[in-house]
Order: structure tokens, then C-alpha cells, then sequence
């Protein structure tokens, strides 16, 4: 019954209703967890909204540590390995008093510790574990790499003559424990601060670190050019290469749990002149459920196209844009809709990105003769239901597709091509014949990545320039918003947080299989196109500016053509 006072507080508050609390309330006595965490994982309520409510009943200050300056001082007063055991991490000293976030302020064995430890009192907030988790990965981890540059630099310089003689051997020994902590500091920060990709690129007088974060390459760090073959050896044994090799490209997998989160990695090298160029691309968890297609940024007008393609018994779908515009994310997300225990699925990946449970997924190997041609014509002999390539990459991978569509199975697979539209004429320049195309095709996605605002400083401007206002299809002059140059905290000083999808979705409905089949051109089948409701890519970014979402420059970057 204790527990009810915290139910109270979040129905008087408007986070929940009558009937969560009740619902609640009979699990909580299936399982004797407490209430809160009981609501927390039915999805009834956010972290945030229970610290919230925890810190009216508990009377104890509610801290936002996503907004909140963390002073490097205090952080210090707590050993890393202390912070992470007890979920605490201290961000202020106040006249002798030391503040500290925690999510349990009434455990006061640990503020005890706390007291002796630091000899300071002890002044404690309430905060989410997921922000303190955040923070301590955040704040501690820029202190190791500052750490581990200067142990670097030291080793270095003393040992650049001994290097000098025995640099083939220093090579291949990996127990040169600064570039072990480099190496994962790297990575660890890479993902705390929601980077894609990671580069290592060597010059002649450094080698440059830098994460691709929302699609923008940013420079983190550089270390001495000496340091960079022992760095790309140790990736290398982590990726399970051949670390001798190194006049060839090569590729690797490994994986890293960071913040308890199981993360994939995949890494490529190419040999360039000063060196060896290192790509680590940190893959979406395997552990990870896929994620629905809405929360990848499908608006409901598009979503209803959507689920007109995907309801086809068969025939094929096409997914397409750029590298690196969350294609396979998109592909994924229609197998997390579509796999269902009475339907087969088989994939035919290069590589397979992410494990989903109930899909039958097979890695391509072209040394071994696995291609996505042989992969598909096997396939075809399994019984499958639905298959997924994950590229079209030539005549004759798309020429087994369509055909496979044919002879009733669902295909999904991707494209490398600037439109819907275009994609068409792309599967008939392959050898595909125009009455294939017209008669397998049920729609195709094009698709980009726009970054989005932060709200917390983005800046509102008047748009007048007349191109600019012929671009949102606008005649008078319209407020929208800009990023804030320099950002904030909450976005790490980039002045956007987070990128989404946008989508032009063609449903190849009679009109338009008419038209492939007499061998249309792509803006005779775009014209047809926005007539039965199809909107352009431009037209959903241009509502993302208009609403505030995203800037101008986006705009231009993903849909500007001449």
C-alpha cells in the first residue's frame, strides 16, 4: 500500500489515467515489483515523469542532467568505478557541499560512503538512472581520453628512438595498453555521442579522428602519426583481420557492450599513402528490436500508401536513395510488420546489419560463390514467402527478382537511384523487359535523411529571399526556424539533435503499369504519380521547414536539383 501515494501523484499530475493505475496495480501483485517500475515498464509513463513524481513525494530536487552544467572538479571527488556501481555522479560543489544526481535519494548507506570518501557533505538530487548513465559515459570518458592522449604522448616520446628500430615488431604486439584504452575510448565515446561511422585517417604530421554524427563528419581528436600503426593494429585484432596485410583492403566484424548495450561493429581498411585508413561503422544493436516504420519518420499520409504496398501477396518493392539514407533500416522496419509465425522470410544480405528473431538471413560471400544471383535462385527453392535482397546490384540479381515476384513471392529490396520515378527506368536500362517491370512491380520508397532542430536553441528568422520562398512554394515572406551556430548542451554544441526520414512512395496502381509498359519516361510516370497522391520528397521536407523541424539548408541538401 505504500506505494499508492506515488500512483496518486502521477494520476493527479496527468501522466497516467484511473485504468493504468489499475492495471498496474493487479501486475504489480503478479510480480512484487514496485508500482513505479510497474508503470514504467507497462509504458505508461517516461522516466522523466516518474522522477518527477518521486521527487514531489519524496520532497527531494528533481535535476535535469541533459541541461545542467557538470563541473569537472566535483566529477573528480568520484571515482568512475564508484559512480557506476551506486548509479550517482556528482556535478557541483557549493560551499563545501558536494551535489550529487542519484535515482535513489533515500539510500543512505551510499551518501555515507560518499561523506567519507570525499570528506565533503553530501547534497542529493533526484535524476533518471538513464541520464546519470549517460553523464558518467559522457563526462568520465572525455577525461579518460585526455588521460590516455597524454599516457600516448609519454610513451611515445620516450620510446620514439627504441620505435624507430623495432617498429615491425612493436606492430604486431598488442600489449601496449595506452592504445588498447585509446582504441576502446574511442569507440565508447563514438557511441555516446551517436556517431554512425568512425574514421582514422592518417596524415603526414597526424592522424585525424573524426565520428560521423547525423550524417556530418566532425573532428574529435588527433594523435601523433607514431601512435597510428599500433592503433590500426589493435582495430584490426578486435575486427579479427589479417594485421600483416596491409596493402589491401580488408573488412572485419566485432562487437562492444557500452552502457550495457550489446553494439555491432563493422570495420574496413584501405591502404592510402601515409598509411592505413580505418571506417568502424557502429551497427544498430542486434539485441535491439526492430523498430516500426512510424517511429522512422513516415508521416500517416505516407503510411497509408505504405500499407497498400505491403498488404500485396506478391510482387516486388524497391527501396531507394543514396548510401547511408536508412534504406536497410526502412527494409527492416516492413520485416518487423511482416514477419508473423505462419510466414516464411529469407534474406539475402551483404552484410547482415541486424539480427531479427523469426527471419531466416543469409550472409552473402562472393569468394565462395555466394552471390546475391546464386543466394536468390536458392532461396526460391526454400519455400519462402517473402524474400529480401539487400541489393539490386545488377541485370542479372534483378532479372531472378522480378521474376520470382512473378511466380508469387514478395520481394524487398533496395536501389541506389535519385527518385521513385526513376527507379523504374533503372530495372528496365538493367535488361529487365518493360512488361516485367509493369507486371511484378507493387510500389516503390525513395528516401532521404534530414537532420532535425534542436528544440532547445534553435533560432527563428524570417525567410524573404524570393528563390528561397519559390523552394516551400511560398509568394509573402514566412517565419521558419535556423540552428543556433555554437548549439547547446543538449545537442553537443551542433545545433541539431537526431535525423529523420522523408519519403516519396509510388503505388504502381494500372495507370502507372500502363505507362511502364509503353516505355515511359520517368517524368511521364512522375506526373501520374502525384496525381493518384503521391508527394514528393520536397513537398515533405518543405512542412518539416515550415513546422520548425528542420532549416533551409537541409531542404536544399536533400531535394535541390537543377
Amino acid at each position: 500500500m505504500k506505494n499508492i501515494p506515488i500512483g496518486q501523484i502521477l494520476l493527479e499530475s496527468g501522466y497516467i489515467t484511473k485504468q493504468h493505475l489499475e492495471d498496474a496495480l493487479v501486475k504489480q501483485k503478479e510480480t512484487g515489483k514496485k508500482l513505479g517500475d510497474m508503470l514504467l515498464d507497462l509504458g505508461y509513463v517516461s522516466e522523466t515523469q516518474l522522477a518527477q513524481a518521486l521527487s514531489q513525494r519524496l520532497k527531494v530536487p528533481f535535476i535535469d542532467l541533459t541541461t545542467t552544467k557538470i563541473e569537472t572538479e566535483a566529477v573528480k571527488k568520484i571515482p568512475e568505478a564508484v559512480a557506476k556501481k551506486n548509479c550517482v555522479i556528482a556535478y557541483r560543489i557549493n560551499n563545501g557541499r558536494l551535489y550529487v544526481a542519484t535515482n535513489d535519494p533515500v539510500n543512505f548507506y551510499i551518501f555515507e560512503e560518499l561523506k567519507i570518501q570525499t570528506g565533503m557533505e553530501i547534497n542529493a538530487q533526484l535524476a533518471t538512472r538513464s541520464s546519470i548513465n549517460e553523464a558518467i559515459g559522457r563526462v568520465y570518458s572525455a577525461a579518460t581520453v585526455s588521460n590516455v592522449m597524454g599516457d600516448i604522448d609519454k610513451e611515445y616520446d620516450a620510446n620514439a628512438a627504441l620505435m624507430q628500430e623495432q617498429a615491425d615488431a612493436s606492430e604486431e604486439r598488442i600489449d601496449n595498453a595506452p592504445v588498447v584504452k585509446l582504441v576502446n575510448t574511442i569507440i565508447e565515446s563514438a557511441y555516446r555521442d551517436r556517431a554512425s561511422d568512425i574514421h582514422i585517417e592518417p596524415f603526414k604530421d597526424r592522424t585525424r579522428i573524426r565520428y560521423r554524427i547525423d550524417g556530418e563528419c566532425v573532428e574529435k581528436m588527433a594523435v601523433k602519426p607514431a601512435v597510428h600503426s599500433s592503433l590500426i593494429t589493435r582495430i584490426k585484432i578486435l575486427g579479427g583481420m589479417n594485421i600483416a596485410e596491409k596493402r589491401i583492403p580488408l573488412d572485419g566484424r566485432s562487437s562492444a557492450v557500452i552502457d550495457g548495450v550489446n553494439q555491432d561493429l563493422r570495420i574496413s581498411t584501405i591502404p592510402t599513402v601515409y598509411g592505413e585508413k580505418c571506417v568502424i561503422r557502429l551497427l544498430a544493436t542486434g539485441d535491439e528490436k526492430a523498430r516500426k516504420i512510424t517511429d522512422l519518420g513516415m508521416t500517416d499520409y505516407n503510411y497509408e500508401m505504405f500499407k497498400q504496398i505491403i498488404r500485396c501477396p506478391n510482387g516486388v518493392m524497391l527501396v531507394t536513395g543514396p548510401t547511408g539514407s536508412g534504406k536497410s533500416t526502412t527494409l527492416y522496419a516492413t520485416l518487423g510488420e511482416l514477419s508473423k509465425p505462419n510466414v516464411n522470410i529469407v534474406t539475402a544480405e551483404d552484410p547482415v546489419e541486424k539480427k531479427i528473431d523469426g527471419v531466416n538471413q543469409c550472409q552473402m560471400n562472393e569468394k565462395a560463390g555466394m552471390t546475391f544471383a546464386a543466394a536468390l535462385r536458392s532461396i526460391l527453392r526454400q519455400d519462402p514467402d517473402i524474400v529480401m535482397v539487400g541489393e539490386i546490384r545488377d541485370g542479372e540479381t534483378a532479372d531472378i527478382a522480378i521474376r520470382a515476384a512473378i511466380t508469387g513471392h514478395l520481394v524487398l529490396s533496395t536501389l541506389h537511384t535519385n527518385d521513385a520515378a526513376s527507379t523504374i527506368l533503372r530495372l528496365v536500362d538493367m535488361g529487365v523487359a518493360p512488361y516485367m517491370v509493369a507486371s511484378s512491380l507493387v510500389g516503390v520508397i525513395a528516401q532521404r535523411l534530414v537532420k532535425l532542430l534542436c528544440p532547445d536553441c534553435r533560432e527563428k528568422i524570417l525567410l524573404e529571399d524570393p528563390a528561397d520562398l519559390k523552394l516551400v512554394g511560398k509568394d509573402k515572406p514566412v517565419e521558419i526556424y535556423q540552428h543556433h551556430i555554437g548549439g547547446c548542451r543538449t545537442c553537443h554544441n551542433t545545433g541539431f539533435k537526431g535525423r529523420t526520414a522523408i519519403h516519396e512512395i509510388i503505388v504502381s496502381t494500372n495507370d502507372i503499369k500502363e505507362l511502364i509498359a509503353a516505355n515511359a519516361t520517368a517524368e511521364q510516370i512522375g506526373i501520374q504519380a502525384r496525381k493518384n497522391g503521391t508527394r514528393l520528397l520536397r513537398d515533405n521536407v518543405t512542412d518539416m521547414v515550415l513546422d520548425g523541424k528542420t532549416t533551409m539548408d537541409e531542404l536544399v541538401k536533400a531535394t535541390y536539383s537543377v
